[in-house]
Protein backbone atom coordinates (compact mmCIF):
# COMPACT_ATOMS: atom_id res chain seq x y z
CA UNK A 1 0.00 0.00 0.00
CA UNK A 2 2.98 2.37 1.13
CA UNK A 3 4.28 1.49 -2.51
CA UNK A 4 0.77 2.50 -4.61
CA UNK A 5 0.84 5.77 -2.57
CA UNK A 6 4.05 6.38 -3.37
CA UNK A 7 3.70 5.75 -7.04
CA UNK A 8 0.11 7.68 -7.19
CA UNK A 9 1.67 10.69 -5.47
CA UNK A 10 4.81 10.77 -7.86
CA UNK A 11 1.84 10.26 -11.15
CA UNK A 12 0.52 13.40 -9.45
CA UNK A 13 3.68 15.49 -9.35
CA UNK A 14 4.27 14.33 -12.83
CA UNK A 15 0.84 15.67 -14.45
CA UNK A 16 1.56 19.19 -12.48
CA UNK A 17 5.13 19.66 -14.51
CA UNK A 18 3.53 18.84 -17.59
CA UNK A 19 1.00 20.85 -16.93
CA UNK A 20 3.56 24.20 -16.06
CA UNK A 21 5.34 22.83 -19.19
CA UNK A 22 2.58 23.08 -21.63
CA UNK A 23 1.40 26.23 -20.08
CA UNK A 24 -0.74 26.07 -17.01
CA UNK A 25 -3.97 25.11 -18.57
CA UNK A 26 -4.71 22.70 -16.29
CA UNK A 27 -4.79 19.62 -18.44
CA UNK A 28 -2.01 17.08 -19.74
CA UNK A 29 -3.64 15.89 -22.81
CA UNK A 30 -6.32 15.85 -24.60
CA UNK A 31 -9.96 15.42 -23.08
CA UNK A 32 -11.31 12.56 -22.55
CA UNK A 33 -13.73 11.11 -25.40
CA UNK A 34 -16.26 10.55 -22.61
CA UNK A 35 -16.06 14.69 -21.62
CA UNK A 36 -19.39 17.14 -22.23
CA UNK A 37 -18.89 19.81 -24.47
CA UNK A 38 -19.20 23.21 -22.84
CA UNK A 39 -22.42 23.97 -24.64
CA UNK A 40 -23.97 20.73 -22.94
CA UNK A 41 -22.33 22.50 -19.65
CA UNK A 42 -24.26 25.94 -20.18
CA UNK A 43 -27.91 24.12 -20.88
CA UNK A 44 -27.21 22.61 -17.40
CA UNK A 45 -26.52 25.45 -15.84
CA UNK A 46 -29.71 27.03 -17.34
CA UNK A 47 -31.92 24.40 -16.01
CA UNK A 48 -30.78 24.70 -12.56
CA UNK A 49 -31.31 28.24 -12.84
CA UNK A 50 -34.60 28.10 -14.70
CA UNK A 51 -36.47 28.97 -11.37
CA UNK A 52 -34.20 32.29 -10.79
CA UNK A 53 -34.47 32.68 -15.19
CA UNK A 54 -38.42 32.78 -14.67
CA UNK A 55 -38.69 35.39 -11.78
CA UNK A 56 -36.39 37.44 -13.96
CA UNK A 57 -38.08 36.91 -17.26
CA UNK A 58 -41.04 39.92 -16.83
CA UNK A 59 -38.01 42.39 -15.46
CA UNK A 60 -36.00 41.30 -18.52
CA UNK A 61 -39.30 41.67 -21.04
CA UNK A 62 -40.07 45.23 -19.24
CA UNK A 63 -36.37 46.53 -20.35
CA UNK A 64 -36.48 45.30 -23.55
CA UNK A 65 -39.58 46.32 -24.27
CA UNK A 66 -40.21 49.39 -23.22
CA UNK A 67 -36.55 50.48 -22.87
CA UNK A 68 -34.27 48.94 -25.69
CA UNK A 69 -37.38 48.67 -28.05
CA UNK A 70 -38.38 52.33 -27.04
CA UNK A 71 -35.41 53.41 -28.82
CA UNK A 72 -36.31 52.54 -32.52
CA UNK A 73 -38.37 55.72 -31.62
CA UNK A 74 -35.90 57.67 -32.28
CA UNK A 75 -36.37 58.24 -35.79
CA UNK A 76 -39.61 60.74 -35.83
CA UNK A 77 -36.89 63.00 -34.42
CA UNK A 78 -36.20 62.69 -38.43
CA UNK A 79 -39.30 63.11 -39.51
CA UNK A 80 -42.75 65.17 -39.35
CA UNK A 81 -44.64 62.63 -38.39
CA UNK A 82 -48.24 61.68 -38.73
CA UNK A 83 -49.92 59.33 -36.43
CA UNK A 84 -52.15 58.67 -39.25
CA UNK A 85 -49.10 57.84 -41.94
CA UNK A 86 -47.29 56.07 -40.07
CA UNK A 87 -43.35 55.63 -39.98
CA UNK A 88 -43.18 54.83 -43.38
CA UNK A 89 -45.63 57.27 -45.12
CA UNK A 90 -44.33 60.56 -42.66
CA UNK A 91 -41.37 63.02 -44.69
CA UNK A 92 -38.17 63.24 -43.81
CA UNK A 93 -36.87 66.18 -42.44
CA UNK A 94 -33.31 65.76 -41.55
CA UNK A 95 -31.90 67.84 -38.89
CA UNK A 96 -34.94 70.61 -38.74
CA UNK A 97 -36.66 69.95 -35.45
CA UNK A 98 -32.66 70.47 -34.12
CA UNK A 99 -32.19 73.66 -35.96
CA UNK A 100 -35.42 74.45 -34.36
CA UNK A 101 -34.44 73.67 -30.83
CA UNK A 102 -31.80 75.87 -31.32
CA UNK A 103 -34.04 78.91 -31.44
CA UNK A 104 -36.87 78.22 -29.51
CA UNK A 105 -37.20 80.44 -26.57
CA UNK A 106 -39.35 77.86 -25.31
CA UNK A 107 -37.02 75.29 -25.00
CA UNK A 108 -34.97 76.72 -23.43
CA UNK A 109 -36.91 78.10 -20.79
CA UNK A 110 -37.48 74.52 -20.06
CA UNK A 111 -33.21 73.63 -20.24
CA UNK A 112 -33.00 76.93 -17.56
CA UNK A 113 -35.76 75.43 -15.62
CA UNK A 114 -34.49 71.74 -15.45
CA UNK A 115 -30.78 72.33 -14.69
CA UNK A 116 -31.77 74.36 -11.98
CA UNK A 117 -33.91 71.95 -10.53
CA UNK A 118 -31.43 69.21 -11.19
CA UNK A 119 -28.71 71.23 -9.70
CA UNK A 120 -30.71 71.93 -6.45
CA UNK A 121 -31.68 68.04 -6.44
CA UNK A 122 -27.66 67.02 -6.41
CA UNK A 123 -26.93 69.54 -3.85
CA UNK A 124 -29.51 68.95 -1.55
CA UNK A 125 -30.86 65.63 -1.74
CA UNK A 126 -27.77 63.44 -3.14
CA UNK A 127 -26.33 63.85 0.68
CA UNK A 128 -29.89 63.45 2.38
CA UNK A 129 -30.13 59.52 2.04
CA UNK A 130 -26.55 59.42 3.22
CA UNK A 131 -26.83 61.40 6.43
CA UNK A 132 -30.36 59.92 7.39
CA UNK A 133 -28.48 56.37 6.66
CA UNK A 134 -25.75 56.98 9.31
CA UNK A 135 -28.09 58.59 11.30
CA UNK A 136 -30.24 55.11 11.23
CA UNK A 137 -26.74 53.27 11.57
CA UNK A 138 -25.88 55.17 14.78
CA UNK A 139 -28.90 53.82 16.68
CA UNK A 140 -28.36 51.39 19.00
CA UNK A 141 -31.12 50.01 19.66
CA UNK A 142 -32.85 47.72 16.82
CA UNK A 143 -36.67 48.23 17.99
CA UNK A 144 -35.86 52.21 17.73
CA UNK A 145 -33.96 51.77 14.24
CA UNK A 146 -36.58 49.25 12.77
CA UNK A 147 -39.39 51.63 13.73
CA UNK A 148 -37.63 54.90 12.39
CA UNK A 149 -37.25 53.13 8.90
CA UNK A 150 -40.22 51.89 8.46
CA UNK A 151 -41.73 55.91 9.23
CA UNK A 152 -39.17 57.04 6.81
CA UNK A 153 -39.94 53.94 4.08
CA UNK A 154 -43.63 54.85 4.41
CA UNK A 155 -43.92 58.38 1.73
CA UNK A 156 -42.15 55.95 -0.70
CA UNK A 157 -45.28 54.17 -1.47
CA UNK A 158 -47.39 57.73 -2.18
CA UNK A 159 -48.06 58.26 -5.42
CA UNK A 160 -47.36 62.01 -6.09
CA UNK A 161 -50.92 62.80 -6.44
CA UNK A 162 -50.93 62.40 -2.75
CA UNK A 163 -47.53 64.09 -2.06
CA UNK A 164 -48.83 67.29 -3.69
CA UNK A 165 -52.50 67.24 -2.19
CA UNK A 166 -50.65 66.89 1.36
CA UNK A 167 -48.18 69.87 0.85
CA UNK A 168 -51.63 71.83 -0.94
CA UNK A 169 -53.48 70.93 2.69
CA UNK A 170 -50.09 72.06 4.71
CA UNK A 171 -48.47 75.12 2.63
CA UNK A 172 -51.67 75.81 0.35
CA UNK A 173 -53.28 79.86 0.46
CA UNK A 174 -56.24 77.91 2.96
CA UNK A 175 -53.64 75.49 4.71
CA UNK A 176 -52.34 74.03 8.07
CA UNK A 177 -49.59 76.49 8.30
CA UNK A 178 -51.84 79.89 7.28
CA UNK A 179 -54.60 78.85 9.36
CA UNK A 180 -52.70 78.74 12.32
CA UNK A 181 -50.92 82.02 11.38
CA UNK A 182 -53.84 83.84 10.81
CA UNK A 183 -55.00 82.93 14.32
CA UNK A 184 -51.92 84.77 15.49
CA UNK A 185 -52.63 87.36 14.04
CA UNK A 186 -49.92 87.02 11.70
CA UNK A 187 -49.49 87.74 7.90
CA UNK A 188 -50.41 84.32 5.94
CA UNK A 189 -46.88 82.63 3.61
CA UNK A 190 -46.95 82.04 0.09
CA UNK A 191 -45.59 78.49 -0.96
CA UNK A 192 -48.29 76.82 -3.24
CA UNK A 193 -48.20 78.91 -6.58
CA UNK A 194 -45.43 81.07 -5.58
CA UNK A 195 -42.60 80.89 -8.10
CA UNK A 196 -39.92 82.22 -6.06
CA UNK A 197 -40.67 79.54 -3.60
CA UNK A 198 -41.05 76.47 -6.55
CA UNK A 199 -37.31 75.59 -6.60
CA UNK A 200 -36.71 74.90 -2.16
CA UNK A 201 -40.71 73.32 -2.30
CA UNK A 202 -39.99 70.47 -4.75
CA UNK A 203 -37.13 69.84 -3.47
CA UNK A 204 -38.73 69.11 0.35
CA UNK A 205 -41.38 67.07 -1.93
CA UNK A 206 -38.93 65.16 -2.67
CA UNK A 207 -36.70 64.55 -0.42
CA UNK A 208 -39.99 63.92 2.29
CA UNK A 209 -40.83 61.57 -0.11
CA UNK A 210 -38.10 59.28 -1.47
CA UNK A 211 -35.33 59.98 1.27
CA UNK A 212 -35.89 57.27 3.32
CA UNK A 213 -36.21 54.93 0.29
CA UNK A 214 -32.75 55.87 -0.76
CA UNK A 215 -31.10 55.26 2.26
CA UNK A 216 -31.43 51.19 1.18
CA UNK A 217 -28.30 50.99 -0.93
CA UNK A 218 -26.19 52.99 1.97
CA UNK A 219 -27.22 51.11 4.73
CA UNK A 220 -26.35 47.89 2.82
CA UNK A 221 -23.11 49.53 2.51
CA UNK A 222 -22.50 50.64 6.31
CA UNK A 223 -23.40 47.11 7.87
CA UNK A 224 -19.93 45.65 5.44
CA UNK A 225 -17.77 47.97 7.48
CA UNK A 226 -15.55 46.26 9.32
CA UNK A 227 -16.40 46.70 13.12
CA UNK A 228 -12.48 46.54 14.44
CA UNK A 229 -11.54 49.46 12.51
CA UNK A 230 -13.44 51.53 14.56
CA UNK A 231 -12.56 49.58 17.39
CA UNK A 232 -8.56 50.32 16.68
CA UNK A 233 -9.89 54.41 15.81
CA UNK A 234 -11.28 54.52 19.38
CA UNK A 235 -8.23 53.36 21.07
CA UNK A 236 -5.91 55.38 19.18
CA UNK A 237 -8.73 58.24 20.40
CA UNK A 238 -10.46 59.06 17.34
CA UNK A 239 -13.91 60.64 18.39
CA UNK A 240 -17.53 60.11 16.57
CA UNK A 241 -16.62 62.26 14.23
CA UNK A 242 -13.15 61.28 13.18
CA UNK A 243 -13.93 58.16 13.04
CA UNK A 244 -16.83 58.88 10.81
CA UNK A 245 -14.32 60.87 8.17
CA UNK A 246 -11.83 58.32 8.43
CA UNK A 247 -13.00 55.11 8.37
CA UNK A 248 -17.15 55.38 8.06
CA UNK A 249 -16.85 57.41 4.88
CA UNK A 250 -13.54 55.54 2.87
CA UNK A 251 -15.20 52.28 3.41
CA UNK A 252 -18.58 53.50 1.67
CA UNK A 253 -16.95 55.92 -1.10
CA UNK A 254 -16.98 53.33 -3.86
CA UNK A 255 -20.95 52.82 -3.71
CA UNK A 256 -21.27 56.89 -3.28
CA UNK A 257 -19.19 57.25 -6.66
CA UNK A 258 -21.39 54.86 -8.01
CA UNK A 259 -24.51 56.02 -7.27
CA UNK A 260 -23.35 59.80 -7.89
CA UNK A 261 -22.11 58.40 -11.50
CA UNK A 262 -25.75 56.86 -12.18
CA UNK A 263 -27.35 60.44 -10.85
CA UNK A 264 -25.12 62.41 -13.17
CA UNK A 265 -26.09 60.47 -16.13
CA UNK A 266 -30.15 60.95 -15.17
CA UNK A 267 -28.95 64.54 -14.56
CA UNK A 268 -31.59 66.11 -17.07
CA UNK A 269 -34.56 63.40 -16.07
CA UNK A 270 -35.91 65.08 -13.15
CA UNK A 271 -38.83 63.76 -12.97
CA UNK A 272 -42.60 64.09 -15.04
CA UNK A 273 -45.39 63.31 -12.31
CA UNK A 274 -44.29 65.78 -9.77
CA UNK A 275 -43.73 68.99 -11.86
CA UNK A 276 -46.86 68.34 -14.40
CA UNK A 277 -49.05 68.25 -11.54
CA UNK A 278 -47.47 71.63 -9.85
CA UNK A 279 -47.12 73.44 -13.74
CA UNK A 280 -50.48 74.49 -13.71
CA UNK A 281 -50.03 76.63 -10.34
CA UNK A 282 -46.76 78.61 -11.22
CA UNK A 283 -47.06 78.41 -14.78
CA UNK A 284 -45.13 77.19 -17.77
CA UNK A 285 -42.28 79.81 -17.04
CA UNK A 286 -41.19 78.42 -14.07
CA UNK A 287 -42.62 75.25 -13.71
CA UNK A 288 -42.07 73.90 -17.49
CA UNK A 289 -39.01 71.02 -17.98
CA UNK A 290 -38.01 69.06 -20.40
CA UNK A 291 -40.49 65.90 -19.49
CA UNK A 292 -42.98 68.30 -19.45
CA UNK A 293 -42.78 70.39 -22.31
CA UNK A 294 -41.36 67.13 -24.03
CA UNK A 295 -45.46 65.95 -23.19
CA UNK A 296 -47.05 68.94 -23.92
CA UNK A 297 -45.37 69.38 -27.45
CA UNK A 298 -46.29 65.95 -28.24
CA UNK A 299 -48.95 64.84 -27.16
CA UNK A 300 -51.26 68.24 -26.31
CA UNK A 301 -50.03 69.90 -29.47
CA UNK A 302 -49.01 66.97 -31.83
CA UNK A 303 -45.85 67.98 -32.65
CA UNK A 304 -44.54 64.24 -32.11
CA UNK A 305 -41.23 64.97 -34.22
CA UNK A 306 -39.96 67.77 -32.49
CA UNK A 307 -40.77 65.79 -29.19
CA UNK A 308 -38.94 63.31 -29.93
CA UNK A 309 -35.98 65.58 -31.19
CA UNK A 310 -36.09 66.98 -27.63
CA UNK A 311 -36.25 63.53 -26.07
CA UNK A 312 -33.42 62.42 -28.13
CA UNK A 313 -30.88 65.53 -27.12
CA UNK A 314 -31.98 64.90 -23.62
CA UNK A 315 -30.56 60.95 -24.03
CA UNK A 316 -27.50 62.07 -25.60
CA UNK A 317 -26.67 64.79 -22.86
CA UNK A 318 -26.95 62.00 -19.97
CA UNK A 319 -24.55 59.30 -21.90
CA UNK A 320 -21.79 62.34 -22.57
CA UNK A 321 -22.52 62.98 -18.30
CA UNK A 322 -22.36 59.37 -17.44
CA UNK A 323 -19.34 59.00 -19.31
CA UNK A 324 -17.76 61.76 -18.42
CA UNK A 325 -18.39 60.94 -14.86
CA UNK A 326 -17.26 57.46 -15.44
CA UNK A 327 -13.93 59.04 -16.34
CA UNK A 328 -13.84 60.96 -13.71
CA UNK A 329 -14.11 57.91 -11.45
CA UNK A 330 -11.69 55.84 -12.72
CA UNK A 331 -9.20 59.15 -12.35
CA UNK A 332 -10.15 59.44 -8.38
CA UNK A 333 -9.00 54.97 -8.33
CA UNK A 334 -12.87 54.11 -8.07
CA UNK A 335 -14.28 51.28 -10.46
CA UNK A 336 -17.14 53.41 -11.55
CA UNK A 337 -19.96 51.93 -13.68
CA UNK A 338 -18.34 49.99 -15.88
CA UNK A 339 -14.52 49.50 -16.82
CA UNK A 340 -12.73 51.41 -19.99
Amino acid sequence: MTILFRLGTAREAFDVSMTRVRGGTGTTGPPPPGRRPERRGHLRRIRADRVLLLVAAPALAYFLFFHYGALFGNVLAFQDYVPFLGVSGSQWVGLAHFERMVTDPLFWNAVKNTLLIAALQLVFFFPAPLALALLLNSIVGDTVRRFVQSVVYLPHFLSWVIVVALFQQVLGGAGVVNGWLSTLGLGGISVIGNPDAYGPLVIAQLIWKECGWATIIFLAALSQVDEQQYEAAALDGAGYWRRLWHVTLPAIRPVIVLLLVLRLGEFLSIGFEQFFLQRPSVGPETGEVLETFVYYTGFANGDFGYAAAVGLFKGVIGVVLIYAANKVAHRLGEQGVYKA
